[in-house]
């Protein structure tokens, strides 16, 4: 089996300017990263300019695969379209290749039919868009129970519906995946997986949350080992990014270690 490629999501360490954050992945042989629009005093939220951002990834040998995210993206409105377009352009300036795309996640828009046609006409907006700026969009579900888009394979039904096969691809979510409780994977229409784990051995499937989401370990209940393992084995070449949320994960003192001891443990388990 293939040795998977590993990136790092900037929420591995959000307190890490943009630079020390290229420089810790790049301390342990890591070379992809994703840049997030969400982290106060940070790239992009600052005000950091793109080209700025593509500067410090050049001189530090760092991939920029995503920017991470267009919240939203199911609900399309003439502000979320210039959001999109704001994003996508400051994507291709910083040399990002895509725009990760993150649904409704309140409880709304879920209803059968509602869902599906929103996310049609986002997608169908956000195509050209995407197209423009000549970067590829990762359509993320979540497998909350409230979140409007849930199924990656109504996902691809509707990237097919608007003939979107060639900007848009998937994000697996190896949290996502086991809480949205869809047993199928999807590895040629998967442009990225993210991997965290699941420690706490007391809370149910149903009360996961982001809070709970720490690397991946031993005590893992996630089964990242075997969701790894059977999207390479069915073909999927793409980064397998760490999206640690857990505030236990970003208070320690020293994540190069975290990160080096999860790295090894899925090296060694696959």
């Amino acid at each position: 089996m293939a040795a998977p490629t590993f990136a790092l999501n900037h929420m591995v360490a959000p307190q890490m300017p943009l630079g020390a954050f290229f420089e810790l992945g790049t301390s342990l042989g890591i070379h992809q990263f994703e840049i997030r629009n969400d982290l106060a005093s940070n790239a992009i939220i600052d005000g950091t300019k793109p080209e700025t951002v593509r500067e410090l990834a050049e001189a530090n040998g760092a991939d920029i695969i995503s920017i991470n995210a267009l919240q939203r993206f199911n609900e399309w409105t003439p502000a979320r379209e210039e959001e999109a377009r704001s994003l996508a352009n400051y994507a291709a300036a910083c040399g990002a290749k895509a725009l990760v795309l993150v649904p409704v996640n309140d409880g709304s828009g879920k209803l059968v039919g509602e869902r599906q046609s929103n996310l049609r006409v986002a997608l169908k907006a956000l195509k050209p868009i995407l197209h423009q700026a000549g970067i590829m969009g990762l359509v993320e579900p979540l497998g909350f129970q409230i979140c409007s888009l849930r199924s990656k394979k109504e996902t691809i039904e509707a990237i097919d519906a608007i003939h979107g096969a060639d900007r848009f691809r998937l994000v697996h979510d190896t949290f996502h995946h086991v809480l949205a409780g869809e047993p199928e994977i999807f590895p040629e229409m998967t442009g990225l997986v993210h991997i965290s784990g699941v420690d706490d051995q007391a809370v149910s499937i149903d009360d996961m949350r982001d809070s709970h989401r720490v690397m991946v370990t031993e005590r893992d209940r996630l089964a990242n080992i075997g969701q790894i393992r059977a999207l390479i084995s069915a073909g999927y070449i793409g980064p397998f990014s760490f999206e640690p949320f857990s505030s236990s994960v970003h208070a320690t003192n020293d994540v190069a270690a975290l990160l080096r001891g999860s790295v090894e443990h899925v090296l060694e388990k696959l």
